[in-house]
């Protein structure tokens, strides 16, 4: 039987302790700069609720336990992860797509995990998909860290493109026509630089249960 949790929200809709990520998410989703977390136990987030945001969110262990933020620790090699078991690595950049049907028009794209500044924004793209979208998302993401030079995280929501991204190509079913050219074009693009480049960056699993909506989120959902 999964743990219950408790769900602080300092800045929302309506601030307070909730008792399930449902209740949370409607009182952050959609508002601009929400604060929110969660506890595996009342007193935990009582305890959080009343120290305030400042002393709690983003921190690396619950109010309840000594020490200040911390990355958390990871699993396996560099490169492609499942999901990230500790807290928000906030040295990152998010990835996300926002889509009007599936398929549809896509846009995609990449802010800084702990300001929220965007870093590139790609779209309307005329057709595609979710999925195609996220991954093309990745790779842009990875291509302009490189550029960069840096080897900052990678967080995205999306298993899918996470798989897509590790098997240097997408499994997807939509048709080549007119109307999915420039969607293709991306594509493949992406899946070009994937076979013609190595990096070190962390691709990660956003723990939308955990830390809410993905910070490149579109608020469409």
């Amino acid at each position: 039987m999964a743990k219950s949790k408790f769900y602080v929200v300092w800045e929302g809709k309506k601030p307070g302790i909730y008792a399930s990520w449902a209740e949370c998410q409607a009182q952050v989703s959609g508002y601009k700069d929400a604060k929110y977390k969660s506890y595996e136990s009342r007193t935990e987030a009582e305890a959080a609720y009343k120290g305030g945001w400042k002393g709690n969110w983003g921190q690396g262990k619950s109010a309840s336990s000594s020490g200040g933020a911390g990355a958390g620790k990871f699993s396996g090699k560099p490169g492609l992860a499942a999901a990230d078991e500790g807290e928000i690595i906030y040295d990152s950049i998010s990835v996300d797509v926002g889509t009007r049907g599936n398929p549809g028009p896509v846009e995609y794209k990449g802010v800084d995990t702990r300001t929220g500044e965007i870093l590139f924004y790609v779209g309307p793209i005329e057709n595609g998909t979710n999925n195609l979208g996220e991954f093309i998302a990745i790779v842009h993401g990875l291509a302009y860290l490189k550029k960069l030079g840096s080897d900052k995280t990678i967080y995205t929501d999306s298993k899918t493109a996470l798989a897509w991204v590790r098997n240097k190509k997408p499994a997807t079913t939509l048709v080549r026509n007119e109307s999915t050219r420039k969607i293709w074009e991306l594509t493949d693009r992406a899946v070009e630089w994937l076979q013609n480049n190595k990096y070190e960056n962390k691709i990660l699993k956003w723990n939308t249960e955990k830390w809410g909506e993905i910070k490149a989120d579109f608020g469409r959902k």
